[in-house]
């Protein structure tokens, strides 16, 4: 676990922007409060992302939407872009547009930069097809006055899960602290990824509700079993600069809140064994294989927190979205 522990550390990304919820971050002295987009704004970034992400995904080419991407979503979908292109240099032949409609934007009012929006939308990615079966949810974020928005978290959600939002006298939804620490909360937003982490490591602490997400994903990891082979893993707390949380306050006390994490899963073959490499990860990886493969893998998740004293205190995952975004073979 020592080694594993040191490559996490070699392999963990270095980011250099920071990333707030609320907070006054100011540029050429700006301290007004004022909103952070306007709705054609809003509805320009989300037009151009979706034409840059189907030009990508079409080419399987990371250059034509890295300038709309950022955090855990730029992560996910660069490296995948990338293993896709090597697995498939011609194109992507099953591409089917993405097409993202029925667009209502959640903007707060913040002071300075950066400043962020969230996208509530429909696609045609539905699992049955039905106009209100998911929605989606983007996560817009803008560093400076001449910064392109780019989208940091996207989250997939049914419109029952998706709950309504606080909103100040002019219909503008209300931010969330993330680097404060939020007294009114069942838990504070700003330390959501560590509690995720630590909880998935050690069980404690045990502020989720019970799901495939929770509790299903450490009891799956702790009974992996293959003849063979032993499997380890790591998780590391992501939360700052472009992969900071993004909250928003909910009518029932509590919020919404996108963050970030990382993993890492190694599995070690016995003697004269060899861990099974697939075409994706053969795609990422770095090193040669010969007993052991680690994976290393990025996720944002979106969670429902509940006011403090609530009868129902815990966290609610919504959605996780996982991607591979490194390998390295020994």
């Amino acid at each position: 676990m020592r080694r594993l522990g040191r490559l996490a550390a070699g392999l963990a990304t270095t980011t250099v922007l920071v990333v707030t919820a609320s907070g006054c971050v100011t540029v050429h002295g700006e301290l007004e409060v004022v909103p952070a987009a306007t709705r054609s704004e809003a509805a320009k970034a989300l037009e151009e992302f979706t034409v840059a992400y189907n030009k990508a995904d079409k080419a399987y080419d990371p250059a034509l939407d890295k300038d709309q991407v950022t955090g855990s979503l730029g992560a996910i979908n660069q490296a995948g872009l990338v293993a896709r292109h090597k697995i498939s240099p011609d194109g992507n032949a099953q591409h089917k547009p993405l097409e993202l409609s029925d667009a209502s934007y959640l903007i707060p009012r913040k002071a300075g930069w950066p400043r962020w929006f969230v996208a509530d939308t429909d696609s045609n990615r539905d699992r049955d097809g039905g106009k209100d079966d998911t929605r989606w949810l983007l996560g817009f974020v803008r560093t400076g006055p001449d910064a392109p928005w780019k989208v940091s978290y996207l989250a997939v959600a049914s419109p029952s899960e998706i709950p309504e939002f606080s909103r100040d006298a002019d219909g503008y939804v209300r931010p969330v602290p993330s680097k404060d620490t939020d007294a009114a909360l069942a838990t504070p937003p700003a330390e959501l990824s560590t509690t995720y982490t630590s909880y998935l490591t050690d069980g404690a602490p045990d502020v989720f509700a019970p799901g495939s997400m929770t509790s299903g994903w450490r009891e799956a990891r702790k009974t992996t079993r293959r003849a063979g082979y032993s499997y380890q893993y790591v998780d590391q707390a992501l939360d700052s600069g472009t992969y900071a949380p993004l909250g928003l306050a909910t009518e029932d006390g509590g919020a919404l809140v996108f963050f970030s994490s990382k993993h890492f899963e190694r599995q070690t073959a016995a003697e004269g064994l060899r861990p099974t490499v697939t075409a994706d990860v053969e795609a990422l990886l770095t090193g040669e294989v010969k007993s052991t493969l680690t994976k290393e893998r990025v996720s944002s998740q979106l969670v429902h927190i509940p006011e403090k004293g609530a009868e129902d205190d815990k966290v609610r995952v919504l959605n996780r979205l996982p991607g591979l975004v490194a390998a390295q073979g020994s």
